[in-house]
């Protein structure tokens, strides 16, 4: 049986290479992008960050032991991640937005359906859907986020680490995640459990792609 991580790489290419040849996106991480539509990107990836450890816990406390290896996996993840949407606050803050500003900020109808989507899987697809949604931000991050960092910091003469700490932390900090989520996707077994990873790893490209390139 071909491992599931080599499958879901294979399934979900297409939907990939859509979220690298998009207009906006190509550009982004050629030339980085102005100020503003920078500012704009962080205020809806703070929802993103955000509501990750909530999908997570969601989908660890319908686990059964069957799956003990994914909700320990969660466990150990969201331990990890906890705090992470202070550090878009950070950067938005090195960027001219307050925090006040910023936690009013309405995210858009796309990230909406982002966040929507994720809840509404785990509770009614299978709790392993979340695979699918961390697989996705972390193959953006890891793939994307090096180029896209060093790009946004040329084109708005930044300085070290500054208003991109979360980008450019998750570029190096997700490539070592990915090893872990390799053999915790290789757990699964099950043609349930791997049809709502493949089908939320699809979507959440498809709808990442829309709230990034709408910036």
């Amino acid at each position: 049986m071909t491992p599931f991580f080599l499958e879901l790489v294979t399934l979900t290419d297409e939907s990939r290479r859509a979220f690298e040849a998009h207009p906006v996106i190509a550009e982004s991480v050629a030339r980085g992008m102005s100020v503003e539509r920078y500012r704009h990107l962080l205020c809806e990836l703070y929802h993103v960050v955000w509501h990750f450890n909530p999908v997570s816990a969601a989908a660890a406390a319908r686990l059964t032991d069957a799956h003990r290896p994914v909700r320990n996996f969660l466990y150990e993840h969201m331990h990890e991640e906890m705090g992470h949407e202070l550090w878009v606050l950070a950067d938005l803050h090195e960027m001219g937005v307050p925090n006040a500003q910023a936690l009013a900020y309405q995210p858009a109808p796309d990230t909406l359906a982002l966040l929507g989507y994720n809840y509404w899987a785990v509770e009614h697809r299978h709790p392993c859907a979340a695979l699918g949604m961390l697989y996705v931000l972390e193959v953006i991050a890891s793939v994307y986020g090096g180029p896209f960092t060093a790009a946004l910091k040329e084109a708005l003469f930044l300085q070290d680490d500054r208003g991109t700490s979360f980008i450019g932390s998750h570029a190096t900090l997700d490539a070592e995640h990915m090893a872990r989520l390799r053999e915790v996707l290789n757990t699964l077994v099950d043609n349930a459990a791997r049809a709502a990873v493949v089908e939320s790893a699809t979507v959440n490209f498809h709808l990442f792609t829309r709230v990034v390139g709408a910036v």
